[in-house]
């Protein structure tokens, strides 16, 4: 289960963007999930509360947002949503794409943190990327 992996890399990412914001506690951390990004949404957000545990992330929530599949069709000259991750033709015009526009991305959005002084979280974006084999990449 690389999930666990990629659970770890982001409570690391998170951590790390928060403690340099002076944050005292983290309250949720926002992802992207691509459909084919390789990751089963349920194993990371088990093994999301797995990797909080002990650490500033704890008894945050991990909002995920999942993107499709977007492929650019050269013959409508525009971007299009594949229906189904089986099939690589545009939906429109059936003509076959293998440029792939969104469909792979797993990385934070953005986290929401409590900060000393602060009346309300504040949110932080673009903190990292992580990618589908779990390695992390620092924006």
């Amino acid at each position: 289960m690389h999930e666990l992996s990629i659970a770890y890399s982001l409570v690391d990412l998170a951590s790390q963007s928060a403690i340099e914001a002076g944050a005292t506690r983290v309250n949720s951390v926002h992802v992207r999930l691509g459909a084919l990004a390789g990751v089963v949404r349920g194993a990371l957000e088990f093994s999301y509360e797995i990797a909080c545990a002990g650490t500033l992330l704890e008894g945050s929530t991990l909002v995920v947002k999942e993107l499709p599949v977007r492929v650019y069709c050269a013959a409508c000259d525009m971007e299009v949503e594949l229906p189904s991750v089986q099939r690589f033709c545009c939906p429109r015009c059936d003509t076959p794409s293998g440029d792939l526009r969104q469909g792979r991305e797993l990385d934070i959005e953005a986290i929401e943190i409590d900060v000393p002084g602060d009346v309300k979280g504040e949110e932080h974006g673009n903190t990292g990327a992580t990618d589908s084999q779990g390695d992390s990449e620092q924006k």
